[in-house]
């Protein structure tokens, strides 16, 4: 595995081998003694996943403590942009956000710590993106910041959002509890 550090502190793009051969493919996302030398979080608590269609926009979605969570997002059917806003007060990239594609293909995997928003678009149909993370889910705080409301260009012309995702705090009105 290589970890690719990004300019948002402790936001990681994750590569891992995957092994080809006439029988298909096989990828191994998560080893907990590799994650622990390379000082990665390993307590997952949960795993899940979502299937979209294209131009299905999920986000930005996070948790506030003390339920906030490390998350570990991969896709392992179609493709998307996926998106980390930076909502930690004292770090110096808050309001900053990182972009990069996930794709079944490639191998790679986003390693996001507290303090961030995650959201993804779908790039085609049927699309599979995974979650793990390291706590459990709870309704009283599970947040979300507006997807257009912090200078990131999805550049779809009709996104799909769920009534939810649509009535989430812009980030300009969203007071942060993450440091």
């Amino acid at each position: 595995m290589n970890k690719l550090s990004t300019h948002i502190l402790g936001l990681f793009v994750l590569e891992n081998i995957v092994f080809k051969d006439n029988r298909g493919g096989f990828q191994k996302i998560f080893s907990k003694n590799i994650f622990q030398e390379n000082d990665l979080d390993s307590d997952f608590q949960e795993f899940y996943y979502s299937i979209s269609n294209q131009n299905v926009i999920r986000g930005m979605h996070f948790q506030t403590p003390p339920y906030e969570h490390t998350k570990l997002v991969f896709v392992n059917q179609g493709s998307i942009v996926d998106v980390v806003l930076d909502l930690r007060k004292h770090s110096p990239t808050y309001g900053q956000f990182f972009c990069c594609e996930l794709d079944a293909k490639d191998g790679k995997v986003l390693y996001i710590p507290k303090g961030l928003a995650h959201g993804f678009c779908a790039k085609e149909d049927n699309t599979i993106v995974n979650y793990m993370q390291t706590s459990v889910y709870n309704k009283e705080h599970d947040q979300g910041i507006l997807y257009n409301s912090f200078g990131f260009n999805w550049q779809v012309n009709q996104p799909i959002l769920s009534e939810r995702d649509l009535s989430f705090e812009t980030f300009e009105q969203f007071k942060t509890p993450f440091l």
